[in-house]
């Protein structure tokens, strides 16, 4: 599992993904907003299943 995620990618998805469960926990948006754990863990593994799958790569060191 080679990295596929750069910094400013990764710093965007956990930005997304913890507004998304903060406003999930505050029940602002219910309970789809835990979907937000998706870009979080994606973000701290740096590797995205999805861009795998298309071959995209957003970060420019190769492992």
């Amino acid at each position: 599992m080679s990295k596929n995620i750069g910094s400013i990618d990764r710093i965007a998805r956990i930005i997304a993904g913890l507004a998304l469960i903060a406003l999930a926990a505050t029940g602002t948006i219910g309970w789809w907003g835990w979907i937000g754990v998706v870009p979080l863990l994606t973000a701290l593994l740096s590797w995205c299943p999805a861009y795998t799958l298309f071959g995209f790569k957003t970060c420019k060191l190769s492992d």
